[in-house]
């Protein structure tokens, strides 16, 4: 009876340790600032970025978040979407290297957008909308860096890019470019409906939340086989010693 009870409880054990590793990976794979679509076709027009700011904090709710565009491939024509209890400050940068277009040369492009005034409560995320008149042709993604900052004066900041393929601790938002023609992405990709408010924030729910789910799935299954197996083996214990004696 000893020898039972130690061996289910190890399999106990690996059974706890297996899920709740399987959880907190899926946990903090879905806690990230994304940008949706994550794709749109190079040199796209009139479309709408939804920067989704979700908050990873318990006891802290975000009041400020800080989008900062790339000006080496400028976005041009920005506007930001009147959100509800939020304020929205638009910076602007000359541009190194004027951009031309059919109506005329552009010389200075928004290079920062600052969110302030509203709250996102742990357990929600908020949308921010952003159109623009037109996307870069000339790369093949642009990397929006995001700092998030919370009541208790933490700041998150979202500005490592992915390397050698592994995705970083706190990932930048990253919309691909792809080729003119080759995918509709602007609306092929569905955008999030906009927030209206930090009273409508909604806990989030995103495509990574299927995939934390079906972690989780994957890790109390194996733990049911381990424990499934750790009573076989005591079966066939128990059978063994029954015909020895």
């Amino acid at each position: 009876m000893s020898r039972t009870r130690t061996t289910l409880r190890r399999a106990g054990a690996v059974t706890t340790l297996t899920a709740a590793g399987l959880l907190a990976a899926a946990g903090v794979a879905s806690a990230h600032v994304t940008v949706h679509p994550d794709s749109y076709a190079k040199g796209a027009t009139d479309g709408v970025l939804t920067f989704r700011v979700p908050n990873e904090e318990d006891n802290a709710a975000t009041t400020k978040v800080q989008v900062f565009l790339p000006t080496d491939h400028p976005v041009l024509g920005v506007l930001v979407h009147p959100q509800d209890g939020w304020t929205a400050q638009v910076t602007n940068t000359k541009l190194k290297t004027p951009v031309k277009t059919d109506d005329g040369t552009i010389t200075d492009a928004v290079s920062e957008i600052t969110f302030s005034g509203g709250k996102i409560a742990p357990g929600q995320y908020e949308d921010f909308d952003v159109a623009f008149g037109q996307l870069p042709d000339d790369t093949d993604q642009l990397t929006f860096k995001t700092l998030q900052t919370y009541s208790d004066g933490k700041i998150v900041r979202w500005i490592e890019e992915a390397q050698g393929g592994q995705e970083p601790e706190n990932p930048a938002p990253v919309l691909k470019l792809t080729a003119k023609g080759a995918e509709d992405a602007g609306t092929s990709t569905a955008s999030p409906t906009s927030s209206k408010g930090s009273e409508s924030a909604k806990p989030t729910a995103s495509a990574d939340d299927s995939t934390a789910r079906g972690l989780g799935i994957a890790g109390l299954l194996v733990g049911v086989l381990g424990l499934a197996a750790a009573g076989f083996a005591v079966l066939r214990g128990r059978s063994a010693g029954s015909r020895t004696e």
